[in-house]
């Protein structure tokens, strides 16, 4: 419904922005990291939002970057994560970091998010791994495009590629990071861990 909210920043919570646009007030739950980027009440900022309907609820969530956004709805097709969980994770790790514990089956990492117990990181890491793997392939299957001429029509390029794409990460970051990650000897999972390491902030 919202792609995303651009207006005068009114108030912050621990957990939320109030954004004021066109004489509305819209109350976006939101994570730590964007409630740092939103800085104090009184200046412009935007947020790319998802709107949360639940029976007779309506929530909205808005997230500073993409990539955020992304990883958030990633989470929802969790079964058993909904939207506080997610954003507890996300309030926990930044997305490459996120991206990089599933990847790695880094438990210990997702395990540090308050609300987030052993057997639900295993499920994390277990369903969006898989479905990391099944979204590579409805992505711009020209995702090397950008690449050096000598590594085009490699498929572990273009599935790395493809891979961050489904984490948030746009087809030049994402291009960037692969290329510098690359080599021959390693397979798909080496190459998209190493790529996800140097995004890593």
């Amino acid at each position: 419904m919202y792609a995303y909210i651009k207006g005068k920043l009114e108030a912050r919570g621990n957990d939320y922005i109030i954004l004021e646009t066109g004489g509305i007030g819209y109350k976006i739950a939101t994570s730590l990291a964007t409630l740092e980027a939103a800085g104090q009440p009184g200046r412009e900022f935007k947020v790319f939002t998802y709107l949360h309907v639940r029976e007779d609820v309506m929530s909205l969530f808005g997230f500073a970057t993409h990539e955020e956004l992304s990883t958030f709805e990633l989470l929802l097709t969790v079964s058993g994560v909904g939207p506080k969980v997610a954003l507890s994770l996300l309030s926990s790790i930044s997305p490459s970091k996120f991206g990089l514990a599933v990847i790695t089956d880094d438990i210990k990492t997702l395990t540090r998010a308050p609300g987030i117990g052993n057997k639900m990181a295993q499920r994390i890491v277990l369903e969006l791994k898989d479905k990391i793997k099944k979204e590579q392939l409805a992505l711009n299957t020209g995702a090397d495009m950008d690449m050096p001429a000598a590594a085009q029509g490699g498929s572990k390029l273009s599935e790395a590629v493809s891979a961050l794409m489904v984490l948030g990460y746009s087809h030049v970051e994402a291009s960037k990071a692969v290329a510098a990650a690359f080599s021959e000897e390693l397979d798909l999972e080496s190459i998209i861990r190493n790529a996800l390491k140097g995004l890593v902030r």
